[in-house]
């Protein structure tokens, strides 16, 4: 006698989440495309690319620019308000940095957490580096770290049990929210 059920599926079930609303954004960004030309050529890093154009900041959803460098919203967060910080000159290494970089680079570090606890009043911060491809870098070229607000309990049944994250903020609202606190922060 078998202890499966009858009515079991014979194979893994694959979720699907219903998001019909997503149509018009896919839809308009499509025309965006469409609209904006051939695409222009990169430098293999889009946090070079975005360093070299200031004028797009905005689009870009960077949200502090100093001579050195940037804090900007990672464009797929791990959580809402998730940031990026950045120099402008790129390196794989943090030790490839000079020291009067590194320091720069901690200082924005430091800023970005002071903006995101100004902002968003997170219950805790992860602050971290990915050096290296092995290390899970996205962009192993162009050293970066990154800042995750956390919240108790923001980890739910849908991210548990649907591997699904939820990200309830779209990133030009959240580029608003941040944007104007930074506004009113001293540099």
């Amino acid at each position: 006698m078998s202890s499966k059920p009858h009515n079991a599926p014979t194979e893994p079930v694959t979720p699907t989440l219903q998001a019909p609303w997503r149509l018009q954004y896919l839809e308009s960004i499509d025309a965006k495309e469409k609209n904006a030309g051939p695409p222009k050529p990169g430098t293999g890093s889009f946090l070079l690319d975005y360093w070299l154009t200031p004028q797009d900041d905005q689009k870009n959803h960077v949200i502090v620019r100093t001579a050195e460098g940037m804090i900007l919203l990672n464009a797929f967060p791990y959580a809402n308000g998730h940031l990026l910080v950045a120099l402008g000159a790129p390196a794989p290494r943090l030790l490839d940095y000079t020291p009067a970089q590194r320091a720069s680079f901690w200082g924005l570090v430091e800023r970005a957490t002071d903006l995101m606890e100004r902002t968003l009043n997170p219950q805790g911060i992860n602050t971290g580096i990915n050096q290296g491809r092995a290390a899970g870098a996205g962009v192993p070229q162009h050293l970066h770290a990154h800042l995750v607000p956390r919240w108790g309990g923001d980890t739910n049944f849908i991210s548990v049990v649907g591997q699904v994250r939820v990200i309830p903020s779209s990133l030009e609202a959240m580029w608003e929210r941040y944007a104007a606190v930074a506004r009113g922060m001293n540099p």
